[in-house]
């Protein structure tokens, strides 16, 4: 009979512990109203491997008013290759009073293809895509190697993705990584081509990778980590 009960607080205890470890949650929303990238599937399920192995609870929606019932309870939202206008003006209050109350944010990739008609998100992500070439090999330049995102790379990254071409760059980002566009084809933003970045933002904290269009990158140990430092940034936590 003791044996009985010391086993059920034993698994009260276990469950217990799980909880707490998990106590923050991320929520991926993967919306397109656009093009639809066919990594979205493998990117979810990389980043709850993520989360299994970092003590956070991932939830994964496509419904914008799920994510909005989200927001309420959750520390980081993640748009992973979100696309076009994926709220309307109810769910936008929502959103940017999540963002205004500390929330943090991670943008992937069409991140920034997402939400054009609304003024506020451009400032809140940092910049909007404008184009890009056919997937290559380029060269990235590291040049903030203190953040959790980039701490684990050397100077230099060589990496076959979709570029972007961005438009509206706010110019209170910090870029943690830039483009060297002498090293492949198509690059339209010149010798400063910030590919990803970090900034406060009205009470929040964002980060965004412009990496991540191919299903490849969600099985790259190096991108896994670039995504993890910069949801871990969002969190406002330090990487483990």
């Amino acid at each position: 009979m003791y044996s009985n009960k010391i086993f059920a607080l034993t698994i009260l205890l276990l469950y217990n512990i799980v909880c707490a470890q998990k106590s923050t949650t991320v929520v991926i929303f993967s919306k397109t109203e656009g093009y639809r990238h066919q990594s979205i599937e493998a990117g979810i399920a990389s980043i709850k491997k993520l989360g299994e192995e970092n003590h956070f609870l991932v939830i994964a929606t496509e419904n914008a008013d799920e994510l909005i019932s989200y927001v309420k309870k959750c520390e980081v939202v993640v748009f992973l290759n979100t696309t076009e206008n994926i709220f309307n003006e109810e769910q936008q209050k929502v959103f940017k009073k999540f963002i205004t109350n500390g929330g943090g944010f991670v943008g992937i990739h069409s991140a920034t293809d997402t939400e054009y008609d609304w003024p506020w998100y451009g400032k809140m992500i940092g910049a909007y895509f404008e184009s890009h070439p056919d997937k290559q090999e380029a060269t990235i330049n590291i040049v903030n190697i203190q953040h959790a995102a980039t701490n684990f790379l050397s100077s230099h990254w060589k990496k076959f993705d979709e570029w972007y071409n961005f438009k509206n760059i706010s110019s209170h980002i910090n870029v943690l990584m830039t483009l060297d566009e002498t090293t492949y084809s198509g690059g339209l933003n010149g010798e400063n081509h910030p590919i990803s970045w970090f900034h406060e933002f009205e009470g929040g904290r964002i980060f965004y990778t412009g990496l991540g269009h191919t299903k490849e990158s969600y099985s790259d140990e190096m991108f896994l980590k670039h995504i993890l430092g910069g949801i871990f940034y969002a969190m406002g936590k330090k990487k483990n």
